[in-house]
């Protein structure tokens, strides 16, 4: 489905005789001139990196970029100057995102092939496996585009980017190539995950979504799909789901994945993800401006579909059961309605009062599902609440949970994945909101912490099982075009549950 055939790899190179049409190299804003690597390539170029410098039209900033011409001085024909920012301010995430915008800028020159050297800058300063990980995954990030559906033929970049992490140097070389082999299954895979969620409603509906699963699963080894139709939703009184779907011809799939370790005594993480193929709220309609977006609310499920597929490629020493339950929300005669009483699989009833606060409820007929297999944990993510976007912007995604020691390996896997998380609260005191007086609980509490009042109707669910919401809300998606990335999915999750799955 990529729309650019990105490939990524590691070489051991003396970098002046590397052939490249672009050569990425890093600076720090905080040097006066250029240092380390990047004053040998200045001394190849004869001064023409300094020279630039002291002109003042290039002061590395953070993901700045810029280009100086080799004209044979070295193999490359480019090199292409990218801003670290400041020295102290460095971090993998940094790294990930200039990463990104060497990448983006190099598809934007319609480069073939592009060699990265930025890791030399600073790889003093970091564990140099991680570091070749996360510009892999920043690579990746970075030269994505998504224009399938445009019929122009030139479109502005060319169709395929071959990358190379090259160091001289052969103990370095060791490090360097197990972080690009982690690097480019999390990057390639969040890269599927931003093609299936761009896709609009008319082409993936949740029997479509269920056939991209199965497809998946038949292409990754160790990774098996079950799909429950509307009959199978029936016979086994998966009653949220079924009212979510209840008014699309389009009707409402459960996803199973799983991914086995074949290690007896391995635990079983649990991954659910909301994947509403298209939202326009049901009878509680949601306006027309910025509804074309309403295809994104998929992008918590697409997210786990593609973290099992890292997590079989990855071979990681722990089972994975992914539960993607996915309908589509649309207004008509065989709709659910406002004071509509629905039954749940768990055997809860849940009253609707706001069709349009459906996310909830297909994850509570996952989530109830996952516990009775049994499962070590569960961690939930969705596009569920303006409310989240409200309090924490496009920058983080809220984290609600009924354990502390989840919560924790949650925000390390953020901290080392750069796709943040902010823990909110979602106790007794928001359960209250969300009670019901004609059934044990209502889908929408009062229009004051909506996300924290959401997570804790879904948490009645989970029962005892140490369980996590991600309400990713805000972070799905780039609505203009950023230094290191295009338009579209942002792919968000993919990273993070990657993590935090290899953490474990």
């Amino acid at each position: 489905m990529d729309i650019i055939n990105v490939s990524v790899g590691a070489r051991k190179a003396d970098i002046a005789k590397c052939k490249a049409d672009v050569l990425a190299v890093g600076m720090f804003s905080d040097d006066k001139k250029p240092a380390g690597f990047a004053a040998q390539i200045d001394k190849k170029l004869k001064g023409a990196i300094a020279k630039m410098m002291k002109l003042g039209d290039f002061k590395a900033k953070a993901n700045a970029t810029t280009v100086v011409y080799t004209n044979g001085a070295i193999a490359a024909t480019r090199v292409l100057l990218v801003g670290l920012g400041e020295r102290k301010k460095v971090t993998f995430e940094s790294m990930r995102k200039v990463a990104a915008s060497a990448a983006n800028q190099a598809v934007a020159m319609q480069a073939k092939t592009l060699a990265v050297a930025i890791h030399q800058a600073c790889e003093k300063q970091f564990d140099l496996e991680k570091l070749a990980q996360a510009i892999a995954e920043g690579v990746y990030f970075g030269a994505y585009r998504w224009d399938e559906y445009v019929t122009k033929e030139e479109n502005g970049h060319s169709k395929k980017l071959s990358v190379e992490l090259v160091d001289s140097g052969a103990a370095n070389m060791r490090h360097i190539e197990k972080g690009v082999r982690i690097g480019a299954v999390i990057g390639q895979t969040q890269s599927f995950a931003r093609t299936v969620a761009n896709q609009p409603a008319n082409v993936i509906n949740p029997a479509a979504l269920a056939d991209i699963a199965k497809k998946t699963a038949r292409e990754t080894k160790g990774l098996t799909c079950t799909v429950f139709d509307e009959k199978q939703l029936k016979q086994k009184k998966m009653g949220a789901i079924l009212a979510v779907g209840m008014g699309s011809v389009n009707k409402p799939r459960l996803i199973v994945l799983k991914y086995n370790c074949g290690k007896a005594k391995a635990k079983t993480v649990a991954l659910v993800g909301k994947a509403i193929t298209f939202d326009s709220g049901g009878i509680s309609i949601k306006p027309s401006q910025g509804m074309e977006d309403m295809k994104f609310d998929k992008s918590g499920g697409v997210a786990v579909m593609a973290t099992l597929k890292a997590a079989a490629q990855l071979k990681l020493p722990i089972n994975v059961l992914g539960l993607i339950p996915s309908a589509e929300n649309m207004p008509s005669g065989s709709s659910s309605r406002p004071g509509d009483i629905v039954r749940t699989f768990s055997g809860k009833t849940v009253e609707f009062q706001n069709t349009d606060a459906e996310g909830r409820m297909v994850l509570c007929d996952a989530i109830a599902y996952a516990v009775k297999q049994k499962v070590d944990a569960i961690v939930d993510i969705a596009t569920l609440t303006g409310a989240c976007m409200v309090a924490l912007g496009k920058y983080k995604a809220g984290l609600m949970s009924n354990n502390d020691t989840l919560v924790e390996k949650l925000e390390k896997a953020a901290d080392a994945s750069g796709e943040a998380v902010w823990h909110l609260p979602s106790g007794d005191e928001y359960l209250d909101e969300m009670k019901s007086k004609v059934a044990d609980l209502k889908n929408i509490g009062s229009r004051w912490g909506g996300a924290c009042n959401a997570a804790a109707f879904i948490g009645q669910f989970a029962g005892d099982i140490p369980w996590a919401h991600i309400d990713m809300a805000g972070v799905d998606l780039f609505d203009s075009p950023k230094s290191y990335t295009s338009v579209g999915s942002s792919g968000y999750g993919v990273r993070l549950l990657a993590y935090y799955l290899l953490n474990m």
